[in-house]
């Protein structure tokens, strides 16, 4: 199996990029600014209710109160 980064292009100037299986809103792109590292690859981002999917990795959505 080829890696995404084989087969997606190269764009000048890129920090990162995903795809998605949902369409990003400004709030999801900034907080995948945060989460992702500047390293000029592309990314597999799966968006669901409780979770999201990032490069096979799986991170809990939680409420920010309910961190302690």
């Amino acid at each position: 199996m080829r890696d995404i980064n084989e087969i997606m292009p190269k764009i000048p100037n890129m920090k990162w990029g995903a795809l998605t299986n949902k369409y990003p809103s400004n709030k999801n792109v900034k907080e995948l600014d945060k989460m992702l590292p500047h390293d000029k690859r592309w990314h597999t981002v799966f968006d669901y209710e409780d979770h999201v999917y990032v490069d096979d990795v799986q991170v809990w959505k939680k409420d920010k109160k309910a961190w302690s």
